[in-house]
């Protein structure tokens, strides 16, 4: 099975998942339908396949990783919910679509951010209650620390604190780090942990997170300066014309696409040791070639 047909198959066990945990309500209809309006608007969900390829090359079981992934994936897109909005990136497409704050309205597009991000939650505790396994507490733990001060939320507050001023490498990359690569380490993670992978085996994917995370980042900041509104679903050129502070805006373009090249391949030899590697490997040749 090649990653293409991996990933069609695995995005239908997930968005099947996903709307048995959120499903259509006829008692609140318009939280709801703001909250799967952006849930189900073509994301690729590339950080809930990620927890299951991990767990797939460790010999884990789906079943009990599935709803972590998936609330993983609810709070991601809460975050894309919040970060189109005036206040923060103030974009009106995403994925091809109207932004959530414009089909919705700023307030229900708030709301709905919230909710997703308090559905997440949720479902996290009501298994950990129902069955307090320690690998259960400790996945909860690795999503809730990687979305919050210490992961997301904090890179995203030093994104808007530099924007329209001047940053260093260091800080650059603990932004970056904080508010793509937190998840998608979270993402691999939550596969090692749940596969109650040794302690060396989850270093190594977590190492091997961190890189593609990284490298996750400068494929986005190369997309949004070379690539199309079109292509991309979302506006081009963003980054420029809001002054954020970017892979490309301090490295410039080449250099940028080399880094990113040289994080993958680093990866990639991470995770060399592990049997059954080839999807993973796969996957972070794809996060720097796509295009979108």
């Amino acid at each position: 099975m090649n990653l293409l047909d991996y990933f069609n198959i695995k995005r239908k066990i997930i968005d099947d998942y996903l709307n048995k945990l959120l499903p259509n309500s006829i008692s609140e209809p318009v939280i709801y339908d703001a909250m799967r309006y952006s849930l189900f608007c073509g994301g690729k969900r590339i950080r809930p396949i990620l927890s299951l390829l991990v767990c797939d090359m460790l010999g884990g079981d789906d079943e009990e990783l599935l709803p972590f992934a998936c609330c993983l994936e609810m709070i991601h897109t809460y975050s894309l919910i919040h970060d189109d909005l005036p206040g923060m990136d103030n974009d009106d497409f995403r994925r091809g679509n109207p932004s959530n704050h414009k089909v919705y309205g700023e307030g229900y597009a708030i709301l709905a951010g919230d909710a997703l991000l308090n559905k997440a939650f949720e479902i996290m505790i009501t298994i950990i209650a129902n069955n307090p396994e320690p690998k259960f507490i400790e996945a909860a733990k690795e999503i809730c620390t990687a979305s919050g001060l210490k992961g997301m939320i904090g890179g995203q507050a030093i994104d808007l604190y530099y924007e329209n001023k001047n940053i260093n490498a260091t800080t650059l990359d603990r932004m970056h780090e904080q508010k793509t690569g937190a998840l998608i380490c979270a993402s691999l993670n939550i596969g090692s942990i749940i596969a109650n992978a040794s302690r060396n085996d989850f270093q190594l994917i977590n190492d091997f997170g961190k890189l593609i995370g990284k490298a996750f980042q400068i494929t986005d900041d190369i997309l949004d300066t070379t690539s199309t509104t079109e292509r991309l679903g979302k506006p081009a050129g963003s980054d420029e014309a809001k002054h954020k502070s970017t892979y490309i805006s301090f490295y410039g373009l080449e250099e940028s696409k080399e880094l990113a090249k040289t994080l993958v391949k680093e990866a990639k030899t991470l995770i060399s040791p592990f049997s059954n590697n080839e999807k993973l490997m796969e996957l972070a040749d794809y996060i720097i070639n796509r295009e979108k």
